[in-house]
This record gives C-alpha cells, sequence and structure tokens, in this order.
C-alpha cells in the first residue's frame, strides 16, 4: 500500500497547557495522501450524521441495484462510455460554475452515455451524497460512486444513495481490505471498480477473488500528471490474465482519437469527465463524441 493513513498526532499537557507535539512525516507526501487523511475527518462527521447502524436497516428496503457491468458488455457503443458528472478537482480547480447535477446527468442519458459516475467527494471535487441521490431519482443509467473508499461505512452510504457500483482505488487500500470490500459489495449488490495505475496494483489486485471489472487510470493521482500510454502498456504486460475482466480506461481521454486509442488497446469501456463537463450541452459533446469515434478516420 503506497498511501499512508493520517499519523497520531498527540497532545501534552504541560501544567494548565496543551499543545500538539509534531511528528515526523506529519504532512501528506502529496495530492492523494491529503485527500485520504481528510477523508477520515469526513467519514467521522458522516457517522455522527447518520450511524451506520441506520444505513444499514435502510439498506434492507432500498430497490435493486441496476447491472453495472452488463450495461456496459452489452453497449452497443465500444468503447462503453461511463459519463462523470464532476464540479471541480484538485489539479484543475473549478471546471464548471453553472454546476446542476441532475440536468448534466439527463443531459449525458440522452447523448449516449451507458453508465454514469457520479464524485461524491466534499472538499477536492465539491460533490456530495446529496446529488448521487438526486440522480438516482432522475435517470435509470447504472451509476458508479466516486469516492475514495476507505471504511465500509461509505459503500453502505453509496448503496443507499442509489448507487449500482463502487470504485476501490488499489493505490489507497491493502490486499486484505480490497478483498474484504469485494465481499461486503457482493452482500449489497454493488459492482465493484477497481482501480489501478501502475503495474504492481495490477498484478495485486489481478490476485484477488470476485473481480469483474478494472479501471486503469491514466492520470497519476500523486502528481496528477496524464498519460494515455499507461493503459495501453498495462494491458499488453498482462493481456493473457484479462480475459473475463471489463477493462475501463479512466482519464486524459478528449478526442475520438483517444477514444480509438484505449479502445485498440483493449479497454472496452472509458471513463470520461473533465473534457465533457466543460462543454456548453455535455450530452451533445459526448453525441458528437461518440459520434466521431466510431466513424473510421480517413
Amino acid at each position: 500500500m503506497q498511501i499512508r493513513r493520517r499519523p497520531p498526532n498527540p497532545a501534552v499537557a504541560v501544567q494548565e497547557l496543551r499543545y500538539q507535539v509534531k511528528v515526523p512525516d506529519a504532512a501528506p507526501s502529496h495530492i492523494l495522501e491529503e485527500i485520504v487523511w481528510h477523508k477520515e475527518s469526513e467519514v467521522s462527521q458522516m457517522r455522527e450524521t447518520v450511524p451506520l447502524i441506520e444505513l444499514q436497516k435502510q439498506v434492507k428496503t432500498a430497490p435493486p441495484t441496476k447491472d453495472f457491468v452488463a450495461a456496459l458488455r452489452q453497449s452497443s457503443r465500444r468503447p462503453a462510455v461511463i459519463a462523470e458528472v464532476k464540479k471541480a478537482s484538485p489539479s484543475k480547480g473549478l471546471l464548471r460554475e453553472d454546476f446542476d447535477p441532475v440536468a448534466i446527468a439527463q443531459s449525458y442519458a440522452a447523448g449516449g452515455a451507458s453508465c454514469l459516475s457520479v464524485l461524491t467527494d466534499q472538499k477536492f471535487f465539491q460533490g456530495s451524497f446529496d446529488n448521487l441521490a438526486r440522480i438516482r431519482a432522475a435517470v435509470d443509467l447504472p451509476l458508479l460512486c466516486k469516492e475514495f473508499i476507505i471504511y465500509p461505512y461509505q459503500m453502505y452510504r453509496a448503496r443507499v444513495c442509489g448507487a449500482d457500483a463502487v470504485l476501490l482505488i488499489a493505490a489507497i487500500l491493502s490486499d486484505k481490505d480490497l478483498q474484504y470490500f469485494l465481499k461486503i459489495a457482493r452482500t449489497l449488490s454493488l459492482a465493484v471498480l477497481v482501480e489501478v495505475h501502475t503495474l504492481a496494483e495490477l498484478d495485486r489486485v489481478l490476485g484477488l477473488e470476485g473481480v469483474e471489472l478494472i479501471g486503469i487510470n491514466n492520470r497519476n493521482l500523486q502528481d496528477f500528471s496524464v498519460d494515455l500510454k499507461t493503459t495501453s502498456t498495462l494491458l499488453a504486460e498482462r493481456k493473457s490474465q484479462l480475459q473475463n475482466i471489463l477493462l475501463v480506461s479512466e482519464s486524459g481521454l478528449f478526442s475520438p482519437e483517444d477514444l480509438r486509442y484505449v479502445a485498440e488497446a483493449g479497454a472496452e469501456a472509458v471513463l470520461i469527465g473533465e473534457s465533457l463537463i466543460r462543454q456548453p450541452d455535455p450530452g451533445t459533446a459526448l453525441k458528437l463524441l461518440i459520434e466521431a469515434t466510431a466513424t473510421p478516420p480517413t
């Protein structure tokens, strides 16, 4: 596991005063670590508002999930598109001022998306679980909860708010946690998109049981640099071991040429957010991108 969890910063009492002792390496090393450390406090606040036991009760009466993996496999478009509802990002800041998550989701659905991805991180992406619930009430497409999951609580929250799939990031979870969370997902009838960025992470994930969907993130989550060759390199290295797994290429996808490149490398689906969300009409932009990708280059 590459990402450290937040180290303790003990308070020391001296007579009537208290002060914090500075611990070595007490600052996050990069943005992904900062996100994970903040997620600890964010989830703690959520638990105070809605305890896990309450979510577990709500799950029992929640509607059935939609088949996220089947929607991608059965799509008439290649690659199938998971369109992302995202207001901001740590690397690019605010992506869209007039952000209406429901209207954007409906526009994507009309534009030909096979599934949707909804950012729920609050601080760094300006998302929310409320957005997820609102979109679930407005569209019929399968939904991926795009969250930095480090606790089962977040998976229950996603299920209650209408998610059909959740994201698990190999860089922030141990093998033991990944396997445990995959088991929880099955009990919740949630699909899991397991995200990797390196060959070492891909090998770890291939050693797990029950993996149906792997996302290859072309963005390095430590420095946010992007390289589409990440998809082609990883698939070329482990192609023989990925026959029964659906591959999704994520990040850095802007043009029909980009989509064709990762599709030729072996990606059956793509996850696209920034390039669409910045457009005046994201759904129309998606439709044009799909049509252009399907048209052979001259």
